[in-house]
């Protein structure tokens, strides 16, 4: 069962901390929550942890996103 966060989610969200890792370089970072969101078309994440990495990021797709709160 994940582990549910009620201190940045309301309500609570599911929550797994895992290892991001630049197969190209081997710069890693551990333990960054993320959602667990099963109905989720994508993955999005924070510009900082793609720039610590060293990832290029993509950039011939452009994605629309909007909250369900508009």
């Amino acid at each position: 069962m994940p582990e549910y966060d009620a201190e940045n989610f309301d309500p609570p969200a599911p929550v797994a901390y895992v290892i991001l890792r630049n197969l190209a370089t081997g710069a890693f970072l551990q333990d960054v929550p993320m959602l667990i969101d099963t109905g989720a078309d994508a993955t999005a994440l924070p510009r900082a942890y793609v720039e610590h990495l060293g990832i290029e990021p993509v950039t011939d797709k452009v994605y629309e996103t909007e909250g369900f709160d508009g």
